[in-house]
């Protein structure tokens, strides 16, 4: 009896309490819904910054990178230093006047143009001519060219209908210029391309000053 009351009690060791199956897949499926959702979310901001740039891109090539063809026209600021017509009996004209031939350009990058001849006609007969010394407009900007023009109707062959317009009081004159040059863009590219006046300027012949000035 005693030697069972010596004898040592030991208490039952505790079982460690392993989780339960469906615990672990739960844990496992909420891993994975939160990598899925990142993975989701890392693809949309990869698209939205792919489109954003498609966009920039596009945008860039149709405004900076696109080209336009310069703009040549006749000033309608006109000073007349000499001016000569005839009667409609006996017509004739003498001309010299100083304006400006604008180039505009509207580029985002200069453009170099080369010298060229501006011609005065009337009724399709060259009267008068003068030069257009080279130049720079730059980036969306407009250049602005003097010139001294004279002109005469030396040239005539007929001058029924000039006696005409000078019995009507007005000369109808026509200008003509065709400028070679080129864009540049970026420093990098080149892009030739010409630009053409055409206009056509009705002269009061009493007040002795431009009355209209319509260039294309």
């Amino acid at each position: 009896m005693a030697e069972k009351m010596n004898q040592q009690v030991h208490p039952f060791a505790q079982v460690n309490k392993q989780p339960r199956s469906d615990e672990e897949s739960g844990t496992l499926t909420s891993d994975q819904e939160l990598r899925r959702k990142k993975r989701i979310k890392l693809a949309i901001y990869i698209a939205a910054f792919a489109v954003f740039q498609t966009i920039v891109i596009l945008v860039f090539a149709l405004t900076v990178m696109r080209v336009k063809t310069p703009e040549v026209r006749l000033g309608t600021d006109v000073t007349f230093q000499n001016f000569k017509t005839g009667t409609q009996a006996s017509p004739s004209f003498d001309l010299s006047f100083t304006t400006q031939v604008g180039v505009k350009n509207s580029n985002f990058g200069p453009y170099k143009f080369d010298s060229t001849i501006a011609t005065f006609m009337y009724e399709g007969v060259t009267v008068g001519q003068v030069t257009i010394p080279k130049g720079k407009a730059g980036l969306r900007s407009t250049k602005k060219v003097t010139v001294t023009v004279n002109v005469n109707s030396n040239a005539l062959q007929s001058t029924t209908s000039l006696g005409s317009e000078l019995g009507a009081g007005v000369l109808t004159l026509n200008s003509q210029a065709k400028l070679s040059g080129k864009v540049e863009l970026m420093f990098v590219m080149k892009k030739k391309k010409s630009a053409e006046m055409n206009c056509t300027m009705a002269i009061e012949v009493s007040t002795k000053a431009v009355q209209s000035m319509n260039c294309e």
